[in-house]
């Protein structure tokens, strides 16, 4: 490129979380970097919009580095929707979004604000990448992951990504990898328990629990990469059309 890349940041930890604060730093080396970051957690949000809410987005200094940062009140999609809408002046080159404190492989896409964000970025028609550590530690070692999260954004600076398409990437808890895998996303889900209680006031509430179930025993999947040491780069599509079953659709008696 003849100029530097313009590279919209975000997540959904919120933007004083050590791994965004990680992800910034390497962005700095590559381009100019705009953060729009919701103010505070908002893991498990998927792809929720605020719409029955005012939403507040105001400029920040986190650290000393040359980024442009912005706090936002709303959810990650929000994040990239003001981004694009109301702060940037022109379309990013790429967005990155993460490195979230936790997994979103296999069936933890849906779930996901850091891949939300990124989703919302794929369908504004922008390159896209989540990074995730399986570490949910808020002091997670974060430096181990730069060289390779570099190398994975230049790639995709380099040769771009289809239109629909973003990189969904999990890095196992390690100090060292064996390298990276291209995977496909693991057939797998959570079966939830919620652990009832009752309040000093007598009344019920819940706590949402449940264990992963990984039902793929391929080992050309994302949690098989992760259990072996890779690093797992996934292509996410967001059209969610079956299109293998249209054809069998179109002879029923509708």
């Amino acid at each position: 490129m003849d100029k530097r890349p313009l590279i919209l940041v975000t997540n959904d930890d919120g933007i004083t979380a050590p791994g965004i604060r990680t992800l910034i730093a390497v962005m700095n080396e590559i381009g100019d970097v705009v953060v729009v970051a919701p103010d505070s957690p908002q893991s498990g949000m998927g792809h929720a919009v605020t719409i029955s809410e005012t939403l507040y987005c105001d400029a920040i200094k986190v650290d000393d580095g040359p980024q442009k940062e912005y706090k936002s009140s709303g959810t990650p999609a929000d994040c990239v929707k003001l981004a694009v809408s109301e702060i940037l002046d022109r379309r990013p080159d790429l967005c990155v979004s993460g490195i979230n404190h936790g997994s979103n492989s296999s069936i933890n896409v849906i779930y996901s604000g850091t891949m939300s964000a990124a989703v919302e970025a794929g369908v504004e028609g922008i390159p896209a990448i989540g990074f995730s550590l399986l570490d949910y530690s808020w002091n997670a070692n974060f430096e181990v992951l730069k060289p390779f999260i570099k190398q994975i954004v230049l790639n995709v600076l380099e040769h771009s990504l289809p239109d629909g398409v973003v990189l969904n990437v999990n890095f196992p808890k390690s100090e060292t990898f064996k390298g990276i895998k291209i995977c496909r996303q693991a057939r797998a889900n959570w079966v939830e328990e919620f652990d009832k209680r009752i309040n000093p006031q007598g009344k019920v509430y819940y706590w949402l629990t449940g264990k992963f179930i990984n039902m793929d025993k391929g080992e050309d999947t994302d949690e098989w990469a992760l259990a072996n040491n890779f690093i797992s780069v996934v292509p996410v599509q967001f059209d969610l059309t079956a299109h293998h079953f249209i054809h069998k659709l179109n002879n029923w008696n509708l």
